[in-house]
């Protein structure tokens, strides 16, 4: 067994590694890395027999460590915001460093046909200022543990995965197939690989599990947020490592964990912020299906604008190309003079501009100085055309607005066609006649061929009244 103590990284960061040869096997393929310059975790499972998983996962936590510290400026110019470096730059960077590490292994294995054919697994945690950015291949995982809650911010490149997936299989048929460790994905088994990429906010007091399968097959998602909440994490990882002995240990055990300091203020308008979006998407038709981890990326791709009292958001008219929700604030959504309704934190408009370059219908302005968040056109299809699981739930939501809004229209016009032809049908029954030969002012009949009136305005007044 291999662990450590806790050690802090710069900003206040700190991490807890451990690894465990496991009980059944005879030799550790697993590695880690913990650059505390960086604020660089990595943990990889090899794979390929007899010290090439091992050799596979050691160079790849080396290579792409060493990929990261050869751009350190650009992570500086992205903390402090100058530069122009880009979290998409960030992106490119880390996902490229993957690449890197996939060739160098592949070659190796070339090079010495005793590991001909060894790959490993990498999950990769950098974390630059207040932003967090993940690489991951295989099925390897990275959790987030946020205000008692845990998310899977990864998702397994395994066949076990793909048949949960397309349904093939269910959660409590997983031990009976044979091949369930099988990987879908892993790093230098072929030159190159296709790598998973995610940022997102770090929130302060977050907590970070890097953990490979050798832990998490072991354990039940739902009992992590009482071993964070119970245990310190100094003990943690190895107490992790010690249940997965307890269960089994069939597998080289690695974890872990990464923490990120508290605010000492409190909750920071950051914090609020995120929390803020986060809930307002999770609320909306829209994104009712999407995961935790999904909706981070939608997130990712919104943006915040402020517009202060009487000021236009849209015009009627206008060529849209943006979905906006209401953050704070209220607006008013009309034709010209005429209001139509007014939204207010949670509500949204313009969905139907991410599918469609119509017009606007109408035009919008702040009631009171306003935060929206807006989705734009081309984000949203960068989005669905990246990540096939997303695309699917948000068009299957997006059905449902659609189907809700016309059987909404529907009912709408069949009250409007009851009320014409009720206003028809009481013209029809109950005509007035006019003064003229004849007639009587006031006088009305209930069927204009039923003789002679049969009421009249006067009626009931006495005699001589």
């Amino acid at each position: 067994m291999s662990t450590t103590d806790a050690v802090e990284a710069s900003g206040g960061i700190r991490f807890w590694p451990a690894t465990d040869v496991g009980r059944v096997r005879d030799h550790n393929e697993d590695s880690y890395l913990a650059d505390k310059k960086l604020n660089l975790f990595i943990v990889a499972d090899g794979m390929g027999g007899h010290a090439a998983g091992e050799v596979a996962s050691a160079l790849a936590c080396r290579t792409v460590r060493d990929a990261i510290a050869a751009e350190r400026g650009a992570l500086l110019e992205f903390e402090q915001g100058h530069g122009g470096t880009t979290r998409k730059d960030l992106l490119r960077l880390f996902e490229a460093s993957v690449q890197q590490a996939c060739s160098a292994v592949h070659n190796e294995g070339i090079a010495d046909e005793s590991k001909r054919g060894m790959g490993t697994t990498l999950d990769a945690l950098l974390i630059v200022g207040s932003r967090g950015f993940i690489a991951h291949v295989g099925d390897a995982r990275v959790y987030l543990y946020r205000q008692g809650s845990v998310h899977q911010l990864t998702e397994d490149h395994s066949l076990i995965n793909e048949l949960l997936k397309r349904g093939r299989l269910t959660r409590e048929q997983i031990e009976k197939v044979q091949y369930k460790n099988a990987v879908t994905r892993a790093v230098g088994v072929y030159e190159s690989v296709e790598v998973d990429v995610l940022d997102f906010d770090v929130l302060p007091g977050d907590r970070f599990l890097l953990c490979s399968d050798g832990l998490h097959g072991y354990l039940d998602e739902s009992e992590l947020p009482q071993l964070f909440e119970s245990i310190p994490e100094e003990k943690l990882t190895q107490h992790l490592i010690d249940l997965a002995n307890e269960r089994g240990g069939k597998d080289n055990i690695t974890a872990l964990i990464v923490r990120v300091p508290d605010d000492e203020s409190g909750v920071d308008k950051l914090t609020r912020e995120v929390n803020l979006k986060l809930d307002i998407l999770h609320k909306m038709p829209l994104f009712r299906f999407v995961t935790y981890q999904e909706l981070v990326r939608v997130l990712n791709i919104t943006h915040v604008e402020h517009f202060v009292a009487g000021e236009n958001v849209v015009e009627e008219g206008d060529e849209g190309d943006e979905l906006f929700v209401v953050l704070t604030g209220r607006v008013k959504v009309h034709s010209g003079d005429t209001e139509l309704v007014e939204l207010g934190p949670g509500q949204h408009f313009g969905e139907m501009a991410l599918i469609d370059k119509a017009p606007r219908s109408a035009s919008v302005t702040a009631v009171e100085d306003s935060k929206l968040l807006s989705i734009k056109r081309r984000d949203f299809f960068d989005l669905i055309r990246k990540d096939h699981d997303v695309a699917v739930k948000l068009l299957w939501s997006f059905l449902g607005v659609l189907a809700k809004r016309l059987r909404s229209t529907s009912r709408e016009l069949g009250e409007a066609r009851e009320q014409l032809a009720a206003e028809d049908l009481t013209e029809a029954l109950l005509p007035v006649v006019g003064d003229g030969p004849g007639g009587l002012a006031g006088e009305f009949r209930a069927d204009p061929t039923a003789g002679p009136a049969t009421g009249r305005a006067d009626e009931g007044r006495e005699d001589g009244e």
